[in-house]
């Protein structure tokens, strides 16, 4: 089969090279952009008077009919078209003839697969960003059914102070909220239309870029034609968000993972997002957690290998830059098939109140609160802090806890303790109290669920 640049060469490529040179099988998958890229700069050559209005009629008319063949399955893709923009082109000359060569008038395959690569790209943030705020809801409902559930909240997966499981839960959904501004600063930075760059020098005909990105939705046009088809700082950012996004996953698995086990108990996943051993009958294991803790590796991976494709390329475009494509799509792929199935794991995950309560009692969580009290009573902190300490230690040798001590134990280290030590290192108290800012108090837990909420609704 005669390629389209072919006229430059006496021999056909080796098959082989062709297999290596291909990228149909995974770019088709940008046949929408690619088509409404070239109706758009098929219209805009008619406007400038550079094609005829018969000929931009034909064309779009042609690309037309071949989306709706692609969209019903019923078009053949080939190896030896080499990539989705080379296989519609060759079909709309198939079609219609001449008209179809002359759509390639102004234009190069490097700001056509740019072009293509950035409204993909632009449109697969929105959906990523609709699906995180899908999530953020989830933990803004959950959150809102715990405001008292009390637990303890770790360091060093040490039991460290008393907080609740919807402060818990709104840790990850401000997270989750971050993540969600770092995409939409992807897409805010991506949003210029490198159409009519060419191939690296822009062209001699006279082109309208502003009305080509305008007719495809961007904020304008790209600066600098070199810029516009050699550089892929987008797909890194974006990959980059991934990453961090599927990072905040990935710890937030690996509490569920910790919270399903025996040891602790927290919280029961339903069956639907559980499975079981082929040889242990008594196992239900949280697989769907450990996929997307394992999974993000994967999206990690996509990003470093962009990165390496891209850091000792010479402008402008190099046809390594052929490999920006898979990472970026199984990237997304990988995100988008997580981030539904983690959401409805936590939203029919099981709270067991009862034993976070009472990891709460135990551990003196209420340590810090303790030696508040002093504090609160003259002592300098550091000398509160000996004197807890010296009791924490008394009641792991007697067996005994902060609450179960005797007034007389606690005056025997501190003649400021009093008989409202017990209010003061009350679980319930101790969270109430920090009605700061980000803090645990329920009221306070309030308004970090309305912000959430209003953030989310102000992009629904």
């Amino acid at each position: 089969m005669a390629k389209l640049w072919g006229g430059r060469f006496d021999d056909d490529t080796d098959a082989l090279v062709d297999e290596l040179n291909a990228s149909i099988m995974f770019d088709k998958r940008l046949y929408r952009e690619d088509i409404e890229g070239s109706v758009a700069h098929a219209e805009m050559l008619a406007a400038q008077g550079i094609i005829s209005d018969d000929d931009v009629d034909l064309i779009t008319a042609g690309l037309r009919g071949i989306r709706a063949d692609i969209d019903a399955g019923r078009f053949d893709f080939k190896l030896a078209d080499e990539d989705i923009h080379m296989a519609i082109e060759s079909e709309l000359t198939r079609r219609i003839g001449d008209a179809g060569k002359r759509l390639h008038t102004a234009r190069s395959r490097n700001d056509q697969v740019a072009l293509d690569f950035r409204l993909h790209v632009k449109r697969e943030i929105a959906t990523v960003i609709g699906m995180e705020l899908n999530l953020v809801t989830v933990l803004a409902d959950l959150a809102d059914a715990h405001l008292g559930t009390v637990m303890p909240a770790y360091t060093h997966l040490q039991r460290a102070q008393p907080t609740t499981f919807a402060h818990y839960m709104m840790a990850y959904a401000n997270m989750l909220r971050r993540d969600v501004t770092r995409l939409e600063d992807c897409r805010e930075r991506l949003d210029f239309s490198p159409l009519g760059s060419g191939a690296l020098t822009g062209t001699t005909y006279p082109i309208d870029r502003a009305a080509t990105a305008q007719k495809l939705g961007f904020s304008g046009a790209t600066e600098n034609s070199l810029d516009g088809v050699s550089d892929r700082d987008y797909a890194i950012e974006l990959l980059s968000a991934l990453a961090i996004l599927m990072m905040h996953l990935s710890r937030f698995a690996e509490e569920i993972i910790l919270w399903c086990s025996w040891e602790f108990r927290f919280v029961e996943l339903a069956d639907a997002y559980s499975t079981g051993s082929s040889i242990m009958p008594q196992k239900k294991n949280p697989d769907v957690a450990e996929l997307v803790r394992g999974k993000t590796g994967r999206v990690y991976g996509d990003l470093v290998g962009l990165l390496t494709v891209m850091k000792a390329l010479p402008l402008a475009y190099n046809k390594d830059m052929q490999e920006d494509k898979e990472g970026v799509f199984d990237a997304i792929d990988t995100v988008k098939k997580c981030l539904p199935v983690f959401s409805d794991m936590v939203r029919t995950m099981t709270v067991r109140r009862d034993n976070l309560r009472r990891a709460a009692a135990e551990g003196f969580i209420n340590a810090t609160d303790c030696a508040d009290y002093l504090v609160k009573r003259g002592l300098p902190f550091r000398d509160a802090y000996t004197v807890v300490g010296k009791l924490v230690n008394y009641c792991v040798k007697s067996g005994k806890t902060l609450e179960t001590l005797d007034i007389s134990e606690y005056k025997s280290l501190s003649e400021l303790f009093g008989d409202d030590v017990y209010d003061a290192i009350n679980l319930e108290n101790c969270v109430a109290l920090r009605n700061v800012t980000g803090g645990p108090a329920p009221d306070e837990v309030r308004r970090q669920i309305a912000g959430v909420r209003a953030f989310a609704g102000e992009r629904t």
